[in-house]
């Protein structure tokens, strides 16, 4: 059974989901974006198909991301509005936006499920939080909608009133794990080492000490003791870290995105 979803927007969220989604051969893919460019250039890479208007999306697709900034979600579902009806699934990936908000600017003519995604779907390494607490969600389409997002990377279904806290954390993370990163490969640098080289080697520290955390029965807090001998080169730096309270502040960075997607929501 072929199922046909759609994308209204496929900017660097949009498009990564896309881009993990299109391989299936069970999906008919419909793609608006104002950017008919970017829109383009997926329709050739990936063989999806070109939608002219949002409406278009709403019309051919059972399962429809509406993939563009909080700020718009309203107007974009209301111009949709006349082609929703019960055959139809809502899919909100934009932070902040509450399902109340969904449902009521979709009139409740249709099921509506809130997502927030991360940026590693792009390469099927994505983390999704997915609330499906709309009561006109069917148990088929919940075993669906999860078996498409798992094809992207992990679901853990959640309930609403966590999503702040794991947009701050994991919709935000990725930032945080590039900024540690660069700021690695500026001390190699500092250190004497050639640039190129130390992206490689930060690249493949950062894959190798993940996949670690994978390893039956062992904790995070474990694996850091494992590098740190008593009086070795590892303590050093890990006192000069707890010295400039880096731990409070990444506890900080979370907590102030977790506090903004709540503002996201409350202004939506």
């Amino acid at each position: 059974m072929t199922i046909s979803i759609g994308f209204i927007g496929a900017g660097n969220m949009g498009g990564a989901m896309i881009a993990g989604l299109a391989p299936g051969k069970d999906l008919q893919i419909h793609v608006f974006d104002p950017d008919q460019d970017r829109v383009g250039a997926l329709v050739q890479k990936y063989g999806i198909q070109a939608a002219s208007t949002p409406m278009d999306v709403a019309d051919k697709s059972s399962y429809i991301f509406y993939a563009v900034k909080p700020g718009l979600m309203k107007s974009v579902i209301q111009q949709t509005l006349p082609l929703i009806n019960e055959t139809k699934c809502i899919l909100s990936i934009a932070a902040g936006v509450q399902i109340r908000n969904l449902i009521l600017w979709s009139d409740n003519k249709c099921p509506v499920v809130r997502i927030m995604p991360n940026t590693p779907a792009l390469v099927d390494r994505g983390v999704f939080a997915l609330c499906l607490e709309h009561s006109l969600l069917g148990s088929d389409q919940k075993d669906l909608i999860t078996a498409l997002l798992n094809r992207l990377g992990q679901t853990f279904i959640l309930p609403e009133k966590s999503f702040d806290a794991f947009t701050g954390l994991i919709g935000s993370g990725p930032a945080y794990v590039f900024y540690f990163m660069e700021s690695m490969v500026e001390a190699g640098v500092l250190e004497g080492l050639d640039r190129k080289t130390t992206t490689a080697m930060v690249r493949e520290l950062f894959a190798g000490s993940a996949q670690m955390t994978f390893m039956q029965d062992t904790c995070i807090s474990g694996l850091r003791e494992m590098v740190t001998s008593p009086g070795g080169t590892t303590i050093q730096g890990l006192k000069t870290l707890d010295k400039r309270a880096v731990r409070a502040a990444i506890m900080e960075a979370v907590e102030k995105a977790t506090q903004k997607s709540a503002e996201l929501g409350r202004d939506s």
